[in-house]
């Protein structure tokens, strides 16, 4: 009994066997057999033609390249929609679920793609057949012509008829006027069938026109605006929008295909010339030249894109890239005079003049250096693009803002501009383009804000928007999926923002203190409260913290972060209803809310204060800076009162794989310095007695034993308290006792202990 894939297979006209042959496997391309007209053996399992074992392979290999050589690319698409076909139906046969996001995508697209290329082959034989209704109406009007001179000839005989005798003219006259009256009437016939012909054929490139025009709204209006939202949307760290070879592929098709119709209509725009006939068939052939034309103008405008986008956050005096794209300049020929593409920075309000074709010749809102490029053909791949490799802002003129807007909220944007002919200097084009909004900013300091302003463009968007408006205000969730990706993308990593962690940012979003998901879907974030309104207390917007924990995470964290390892976005009480119900020792990383860009260490322990008494400590803030000194794993490691990362993990389980190994032995009399983390309450912490770690003293450079800590000559008095108000540590205060030591630890020897040369 067969197999549900190979009963489906049957069905669908494949092979039903597991050896698939060759002409299956290309079943839906009609050339392939009918090329090859051999009567071949069959493949194994099934009743198709086999022409693998009669087919001579250096003939195979010449129809092949007759066939594809100047369109490889439709052989690979041939062979991906067949092989897509066999694995859809494979899955179907093994009940393998098409109704899951992935699966379901892929179908679409396949269907999608299939429509697509049907209509292609639908405008190929309709251009096809009104070819064919060309030439035959181009050899009728042929024959009319040499018939319409016949009767003129007659008409002529018939004149001369007057200067000959009465009796010669009787006598050739009536033969001559019936010939006149024959063809004088086949003449009337042919004209009305002509006529016919125009007609038929005006209404057929009407349908192809009809056609042309659905087909391309598809490609340029649904396909390359949706490239072009998956780039914008990349530019948040979304995935990539994919290549153009399929977009370029199509719109060449369409190109071709336009032309093709072009040039028959300016042939029977010709041989209407050639012979009028009256009739509306010239308004006709007006309105398909102007309507073709319409079509063209719109495929030439439409593909001039940005296939590398400039940098959307641009400091001036920078060096910055880009790359512009010409979809159907190979099919065009533009390429044989290379066209030159200028780039000019332009305000946004000079983007929305461009675009209701205002007179904007010679605005711009700066100066860029190297901003002219020729564009080059690229044999190997077909295609015509510019390079711009070392563009740089040398200077940017800013308009007058409004209310609270600052720099960083003021959008640009990189206009290429390029003008070039086809068809003989037949058709002239102007192209422009936009690039995506660009924030100008002249210092570092600017970055963060200039990338939230980036951010909440990219995400928010709608296509076809007037520059360069975005909802003031959009739906949390929505936002969620923004910062979830522009997370990821930033920290490169796969583990993102959990649910828990979204509540955690809507409560400091809203100072709220609801831990029910469900509450915040139907909330609404505005852009002030995003990044141009401080959060509650502090001095910094929603964002600004958002983006500080994201630059420490990728910097610093990223490892004990896709180790999960760091909680992270936890706040202060909510760190202690966890830690209270665990052993003492048990740590956990938590997300600084005081600080931008810090994060700090909460465990349990004992109150040294009262006997008996449990209490969860938190250290000051680590930063960027601190962790340029010591990583992160290293103060852990020091931190011998830190047994277990919560909720039970031993500490050295997580983090020993990325301490720093040992320092080597003293050498050439020198002691090599050393900076350790200590927290002076807790440096006679007794450890976990299995971890076998020694306390912070037992690590003590001094050759003399130590018995207790402030018998240990380096540190200065500790009388007074190095907690704040709040029971966390200053940070500063111990690592002055750090930099003590390592100021000894750097003195020779000699002056240490006087008995050895330094």
């Amino acid at each position: 009994m067969k197999c549900a894939v190979l009963q489906r297979r049957a069905s669908l006209g494949l092979c039903n066997g597991f050896l698939v042959c060759l002409p299956c496997r290309f079943q839906n391309l009609a050339s392939f057999l009918d090329a090859t007209k051999l009567a071949s053996p069959v493949c194994s399992g099934c009743s198709a033609r086999q022409a693998l074992t009669g087919l001579n392979t250096a003939h195979v290999l010449l129809l092949f390249q007759s066939t594809y050589d100047r369109c490889p690319l439709e052989l690979v698409r041939c062979i991906k929609h067949i092989l897509y076909t066999e694995q859809r139906l494979v899955r179907e046969a093994t009940n393998v679920s098409t109704d899951s996001p992935v699966g379901g995508m892929m179908d679409s697209m396949s269907q999608k793609y299939q429509q697509i290329n049907q209509a292609f082959e639908e405008l190929r034989l309709l251009t096809q057949d009104t070819e064919n209704d060309l030439r035959k109406l181009q050899h009728n009007q042929e024959y009319f012509i040499i018939q319409y001179q016949e009767s003129l000839r007659i008409q002529a005989q018939l004149s001369s008829l007057a200067t000959l005798p009465p009796a010669d003219r009787q006598l050739r006259e009536p033969a001559l006027l019936s010939k006149r009256a024959t063809v004088e009437a086949w003449l009337t016939r042919e004209a009305n069938t002509l006529q016919k012909y125009r007609l038929d054929l005006a209404e057929k490139h009407q349908k192809t026109l009809q056609l042309l025009r659905k087909q391309q709204t598809i490609i340029l209006d649904d396909e390359l605006i949706q490239w072009k939202r998956r780039q914008q949307l990349a530019g948040n760290g979304g995935p990539p929008e994919g290549g153009l070879d399929i977009l370029q592929s199509w719109c060449e098709k369409l190109a071709e295909t336009i032309w093709q119709n072009r040039q028959q209509i300016r042939r029977a725009e010709h041989l209407r010339q050639q012979l009028p006939i009256p009739g509306p068939i010239e308004e006709l052939l007006n309105e398909l030249n102007s309507t073709i034309t319409d079509i063209i103008s719109a495929l030439v405008t439409s593909t001039f894109i940005i296939e590398k986008q400039p940098p959307q956050v641009l400091k001036t005096q920078t060096k910055f890239a880009a790359t512009v794209r010409l979809l159907v300049g190979g099919k065009l020929n533009v390429h044989m005079n290379p066209p030159q593409v200028k780039a000019t920075i332009i305000s946004e309000q000079q983007a929305k003049a461009l675009l209701k074709n205002e007179n904007t010749r010679n605005d711009s809102s700066g100066e860029i250096l190297n901003n002219n490029c020729v564009m080059e053909y690229h044999q190997t791949t077909g295609t015509l693009s510019a390079h711009f490799r070392n563009m740089s802002l040398k200077r940017i003129k800013r308009s007058d803002r409004r209310g609270a807007e600052s720099v960083t909220e003021e959008k640009f944007t990189i206009l290429f501009e390029s003008q070039f002919s086809v068809g003989g200097n037949e058709l002239v084009f102007q192209v422009k383009t936009l690039s995506l909004p660009v924030v100008v900013i002249v210092h570092g300091s600017q970055d963060n804000n200039a990338t939230a302003t980036v951010l909440w463009d990219n995400a928010f968007a709608e296509p076809g928007r007037v520059p360069f408006l975005v909802p003031d205000k959009v739906l949390w969730p929505q936002l969620c999926d923004a910062i979830n990706i522009k997370y990821k993308a930033e920290v490169q990593s796969n583990r993102g923002l959990s649910e828990e962690n979204l509540v955690f940012l809507a409560q400091k979003a809203f100072s709220s203190s609801s831990n029910n998901p469900e509450d915040y879907r139907n909330m609404t974030m505005t852009w002030s409260q995003f990044n141009r309104e401080s959060l509650p207390g502090r001095n910094f917007t929603f964002w600004q913290w958002f983006d500080g924990v994201m630059e420490l995470t990728k910097k610093h964290l990223k490892p004990h972060w896709n180790d999960g390892a760091i909680l992270g976005f936890v706040n202060k009480q909510q760190a202690q209803d966890m830690l209270m119900s665990k052993p003492n020792g048990t740590f956990l990383l938590r997300f600084s809310d005081s600080e931008i860009g810090g994060i700090t260490i909460a465990w349990v322990a004992e109150n040294p204060n009262k006997a008996g008494e449990r209490m969860v400590w938190n250290l000051m803030p680590y930063t960027t800076k601190d962790f340029s000194i010591r990583s992160l794993a290293d103060r852990i490691s020091d931190l011998n009162h830190l047994l277990f990362l919560y909720p039970d993990r031993p500490k050295d389980e997580v983090f020993s794989k990325y301490y720093t190994p040992p320092l080597s032995k003293a050498v050439d009399g020198y002691v090599k310095p050393q900076i350790k983390q200590v927290v002076p309450e807790f440096t006679t912490a007794n450890p976990d007695p299995t971890s076998g770690n020694q306390t912070y003293m037992d690590h003590g450079a001094s050759p003399a034993p130590v018995s207790h800590p402030h018998t240990y000559g380096i540190y200065p008095p500790m009388s007074d308290s190095m907690l704040d108000a709040d029971g966390d540590f200053d940070l500063d205060d111990t690592m002055d006792v750090a930099r003590h030591v390592e100021e000894l630890l750097r003195r020779p020897v000699e002056s240490q202990w006087g008995g050895q040369q330094s």
